[in-house]
């Protein structure tokens, strides 16, 4: 521990000593113009760095614009006119069908329904503590388990076939009358696509 600081090259050092001004670091070679130092990659002096600020492109937001070809999947639909129908993400216009796999023509489209809901009946809790309840009292508290209870769940299957496309969708059930609503908008998109 007696030796000098090899940095200060003075053996003087300790209490009553003036500190000696610090080495200078070595110096590092001058890198060329366009090579990476160390950690980022090599870029054109006219390349513009990572971030901000960056510039700005004036097509909107997200992903660049590129337009798609009329009808194909994902182009924007032309719209004509005021929606007949709507069935979950089908929406029929006036001569045309719209999907969110692109257009089909309304002429001469098949439409189809699946019932896949179904209706349970229990008797709730509450109606099978008051009926044990009154029991003690009188005979009358067996008419709590008259109360029902209905609970519909499930889905409503609706698929349309058209120029040899197919679509379908599926539509919440809230309850029983859920079907027989379903199935006229059904019959009316038939007799749209009749005419």
């Amino acid at each position: 521990m007696t030796e000098p600081n090899p940095q200060t090259g003075a053996n003087q050092w300790g209490p009553g000593h003036a500190p000696a001004a610090p080495a200078q670091p070595p110096a590092f070679p001058a890198q060329p113009q366009g090579t990476p130092a160390y950690g980022y990659p090599a870029q054109p002096p006219s390349a513009p760095g990572y971030g901000y600020p960056a510039p700005v492109e004036q097509q909107g937001y997200g992903f660049p614009h590129q337009q798609a070809a009329p009808g194909a999947p994902g182009a924007p639909a032309p719209m004509g006119g005021a929606p007949l129908l709507t069935l979950g993400d089908i929406t029929v216009l006036d001569g045309q069908i719209i999907t969110p796999a692109g257009q089909l023509p309304l002429r001469g489209a098949v439409w189809n329904a699946t019932d896949m809901s179904h209706t349970e009946e229990k008797i709730p809790t509450h109606a099978v503590v008051l009926a044990i309840v009154f029991f003690l009292f009188c005979l009358l508290g067996l008419l709590f388990l008259l109360m029902k209870e209905k609970k519909t769940t499930g889905f409503i299957q609706v698929t349309v076939t058209s120029a040899g496309r197919h679509h379908s969708t599926m539509i919440p059930a809230h309850g029983p009358d859920s079907f027989p609503a379903v199935m006229a908008q059904i019959n009316y998109a038939r007799s749209l696509s009749s005419m």
